[in-house]
């Protein structure tokens, strides 16, 4: 039988992920924009109507607004996507204007924007690196130490003792990475080099198709290759290593986020494997009914897709800004006014057909239209 955390413990969970990730996001993009002398008239977690808040010393507005979603920074002069001249910025006192967003140069806007992604990034790898500091950090060896009977290692000719050094094409240092290929990739053909006995051989293999289903009664579709490992190798790190660490498990999210991504452009994986904020939500309820360790990791897992997602140069997102600013600087000047409203125009339905689809998705996983379906039939 499936658990379920509860409704209330689910919005509870929720809002212990996002609510810090947003704000620690905008906090980036803030402290960017004081770093370069920015004047922020807002600083908002969620959308629309304020339902809490206050103004500080420097004129910023603190606020929470009703949809807790996402969040904003409002820079001052920050009235138009192309940050060009306008004539409400020119009718600004010198002094004034020189504190928006749009009299910084190219790459002083560049930082700010980034800096909202980056802190992302910095929060997972702090997340990583601390659990790297105190568990140690896997090194065990892609060294098979068995192979499951009928599976597609037997079928390929594995042998135990086998060292895997490559799959796909990717290098293999630990079985950690061996296990990270091959669970994005249900019955896909894969080519595989193997050291056995000194001698480096090649072969091919597909991939078995694995479902799982958790406590949770989710399920999953998984690769696996049929292999054990041998001797776990769990090594002791210092700060250092485990700063490393850290980064290095991130950009392996990153990498398997673009695997996923690439997986559903070419049709490889379905796009209904997409979740939105229920879908999250849910998830978060279920990491803190498994305990706190579980819930500061799937945090570090949200943060570095949030600032993924926020890097795509779609217009209305970050990446798109950054997009923008890369053309200013080999053009010299900045895209002209009609063709960033168009983009942002794009971005934005592109945006909100996304929505649309992981609601959709999101809806589907807890058996809305099923229901509804049962009740028309």
């Amino acid at each position: 039988m499936s658990q379920s955390p509860g409704f209330f413990l689910t919005i509870i969970a929720f809002a212990l992920v996002l609510g810090p990730l947003v704000f620690l996001h905008e906090l980036g993009h803030y402290l960017a924009g004081r770093l370069f002398g920015v004047k922020a008239e807002a600083f908002s977690i969620g959308f629309g109507r304020e339902i809490a808040g206050f103004t500080d010393r420097r004129g910023t507005r603190w606020k929470f607004g009703w949809l807790p979603l996402g969040g904003y920074v409002r820079f001052a002069g920050d009235m138009n996507p192309a940050s060009q001249p306008t004539p409400e910025w020119l009718a600004l006192p010198a002094d004034e204007r020189a504190r928006t967003f749009q009299a910084k140069s190219l790459w002083q806007r560049a930082i700010i924007v980034a800096a909202g992604p980056f802190t992302n990034f910095l929060i997972a790898i702090v997340i990583l690196a601390t659990f790297a500091g105190v568990y140690g950090v896997d090194r065990t060896p892609p060294v098979v130490g068995a192979v499951m009977e009928g599976s597609a290692a037997a079928k390929a000719g594995l042998e135990p003792g086998d060292r895997i050094t490559a799959i796909g094409g990717r290098h293999v240092s630990t079985y950690k990475d061996l296990a990270q290929y091959t669970v994005m990739r249900p019955g896909e053909r894969v080519s595989l080099d193997i050291v056995r006995n000194g001698s480096p051989r090649a072969m091919e293999v597909t991939l078995d198709v694995h479902r799982e289903v958790d406590r949770f009664g989710n399920e999953y579709r998984m690769g696996r290759l049929g292999v054990a490992n041998g001797s776990p190798v769990l090594e002791k790190v210092g700060a250092l290593g485990a700063i490393g660490a850290g980064a290095s498990q991130t950009v392996d999210v990153i990498r398997g986020t673009l695997d996923g991504l690439g997986q559903m452009i070419t049709g490889r994986r379905s796009i209904d494997e997409l979740g939105g904020p229920v879908r999250i939500a849910d998830m978060a309820g279920e990491q803190l009914t498994l305990g706190w360790q579980p819930l500061i990791f799937f945090i570090a897992m949200i943060s570095i897709n949030l600032g993924f997602i926020n890097l795509l140069p779609v217009p209305v997102l970050d990446g798109g800004h950054l997009l923008f600013y890369a053309v200013e600087a080999v053009r010299r000047r900045p895209v002209g006014p009609e063709a960033m409203e168009w983009a942002f125009r794009g971005g934005l339905a592109a945006i909100l057909a996304l929505f649309l689809i992981v609601t959709f998705n999101d809806l589907d996983a807890f058996g809305l239209w099923h229901g509804l379906a049962g009740l028309i039939g």
